[in-house]
């Protein structure tokens, strides 16, 4: 369903085990980043009324999983500390055409959003999956399926505001262009991207 190209080795959760504690700061900003770019795009476009009734929503819940973040990270006296870039969304933007209609734009912003959700779906999916403390399997397990539905928002809506073979078209690219940055990306056991 999610379409990416390149997995992320499985390996992976072993290593992010033993950085529970910066998998969970880093975790807590990327939830506080996704509210934060669903409002932007909100603020951007009120226009877009189909936009405006999704997304909405969406704040809510990527707000109320940054407080269940920093709940379990308070149930392990970890603090939240300072935010960090994240150079897999840096370089995932930088695709993003900034030239051309307005409606391109935004599809390439609905798109890139789809594929952090994505690939934050992924992991989360991973560490349901393999990660040895049976409540973070059950808490990663829930927000694996609503990074689920929050991806297929970001498609729906690309497509309500586009052709929906030149959102294929671009998406496919993006694909592609993500597995490239999965693989060129240095990589960090204290991430969630």
């Amino acid at each position: 369903m999610l379409g990416l190209k390149l997995p992320t080795d499985p390996r992976w959760v072993n290593i992010a085990e033993k950085n529970i504690a910066e998998i969970l700061i880093d975790h807590a900003y990327c939830e506080q980043k996704a509210a934060t770019s669903c409002i932007s795009l909100i603020v951007t476009h009120p226009d877009k009324d189909k936009l405006v009734e999704m997304l909405t929503p969406v704040v809510a819940e990527e707000w109320g999983h940054f407080r269940m973040v920093l709940r379990e990270m308070k149930k392990r006296n970890i603090s939240l500390g300072k935010a960090r870039k994240d150079e897999y969304v840096i370089e995932l933007t930088q695709l993003e055409r900034k030239g051309g209609s307005a409606e391109r734009r935004l599809m390439d912003k609905l798109l890139t959003n789809a594929l952090i959700e994505a690939r934050s779906c992924e992991r989360f999916r991973l560490l349901s999956l393999h990660i040895s403390e049976d409540a973070l399997k059950s808490f990663y397990h829930d927000l694996m399926i609503s990074e689920a539905s929050h991806y297929v928002n970001f498609i729906r809506l690309a497509k309500e505001y586009a052709p929906e073979a030149e959102v294929e078209a671009r998406l496919e690219f993006l694909l592609e262009a993500e597995a490239e940055i999965i693989q060129n990306l240095v990589y960090r056991s204290d991430r969630i991207h």
